[in-house]
Order: C-alpha cells, then structure tokens, then sequence
C-alpha cells in the first residue's frame, strides 16, 4: 500500500482502537460504520460457514486496509467478513461519514480508494478461483505461494516465510480439515519440496511448487498472489 495514500487517510478525523489477540474487530454481519487501517499488529480476515467451516481470506497487517467493501452502500450497510485480532493490534478507524465527503472532494484519493477495492475483489476472486478449479492441493500450493509472496525471506536452503503459522491457520487458507493440510503437506516434505525451521515453513524448491499444477498466470503474480 502506498505510504502516501496511507498519509491521506491518517489525516482524516478518526481514533484509533486497540485490541488483544483473539479479539474482533467486526463480526460478519455488523452495521457497518468505520473504514480502518491497520497501525500495528496483524488481522486475519475469515468467512464463517454454518457448516462449521473456516475460509481465511486474508493477512491484513501494518498499512494495510479494510472495510472497504460496504463503502457507499445506501441500504442496511454490513460487513461480510469477520476480522479477528491474530496478534494484539492497533487500527484507526475513520467513519464512512467522514470518508465519503473526502473522496467525494479528492479526485486523486478518490481514484486510489478505487484501485483498493479493484485489488482486493481480484484477489478475492483468484483465490477463490484456484479452489475451484484446482481443489485442495491447487488452493495449498497456491496459498504457499502467497505466503512467499508476502512474507518469504531468501536465503540458501529456499524462501524462508517470515510468519508463524499453524497448520489449522493453514487448513483455514485452503478450506480443508486439518487433518487434510496435514497430509499434503507430509507429501511436500518427503519431496522435499518444503521444510520447517521451528515454526516457520520454508520453500525449499520454488519452482517446483509451481509446476506441481498448471496455475493461472495470475496466481504467481505477486501483485495478485499476496496473502494481504
């Protein structure tokens, strides 16, 4: 995200809001009031199923955003996600009452508020798409991808992901059980295709994880293929 649009959006009237890990910022559902931008800490975006299911959509970590999608709805105005503290957190938040007006007003800001939202939908749609189309082990691979993408380190023995991440945290990215995540991911080891560094996760062959499935070019674009 643009420093300089982050700025734009700072100077806005808001407050900022603190959590601890494990708590909501908003439920699925919720009157929707406020845009935020993440300060400090990290969130993760998740769609609850009434079947039980997790789908974790994405990261949203420092100078990222969020609640963009219920902006300029005239009706009943509700999130559709729930976004839960992974980390204690710090957001401000700036009420679509107050924001509206200024990209009313802000041609440039107005046009950058559009390139958000036109991202974060094609994200959206590419992750969704890979679990369509390539099914579990697609939406692992791909996932793994993102993670590289957004938080891979280089180093020697492959991309070291710079994120603790539990294999239900990872189960939740893929829309799989546990106990599924747990096999492919055995099957990726004892190719040697990934290894763990404590709790870290590092690809090991980066190449390789590609060719496994032939992915949609927007899948390896790391414009695209971000886990923010």
């Amino acid at each position: 995200m643009e420093q300089e649009l982050i700025n734009q959006l700072l100077a806005l009237p808001g407050e900022v809001i603190h959590l601890k890990k494990g708590e909501f910022l908003f439920h699925e559902g919720d009157k929707a009031e406020h845009f935020y931008i993440v300060q400090r800490g990290r969130l993760s975006i998740k769609k609850f199923e009434s079947t039980g299911h997790i789908f974790a959509l994405r990261l949203v970590g420092k100078n990222n955003v969020l609640g963009e999608i219920p902006l300029y709805e005239t009706n009943t105005r509700s999130y559709v996600f729930n976004a839960i503290a992974r980390e204690d957190c710090s957001v401000y938040c700036i009420r679509y009452d107050v924001l509206e007006p200024a990209i009313a007003k802000d041609h440039s800001l107005s046009i950058a508020m559009m390139k958000i939202y036109t991202l974060h939908m094609r994200r959206q749609q590419a992750k969704y798409r890979d679990l369509l189309l390539y099914g579990k082990k697609g939406a692992f691979y791909s996932t793994l991808l993102r993670l590289a993408n957004s938080y891979g380190v280089k180093r020697d023995d492959g991309i070291y992901i710079d994120i603790a991440l539990s294999n239900q945290e990872l189960a939740e990215f893929t829309a799989t059980s546990r106990e599924g995540l747990n096999r492919m991911l055995s099957e990726l080891r004892k190719l040697g295709y990934v290894a763990y560094d404590k709790h870290h996760l590092v690809i090991c062959d980066f190449d390789a994880l590609i060719d496994l499935l032939d992915l949609d070019i927007e899948t390896i674009d790391p414009n695209i293929s971000n886990i923010e």
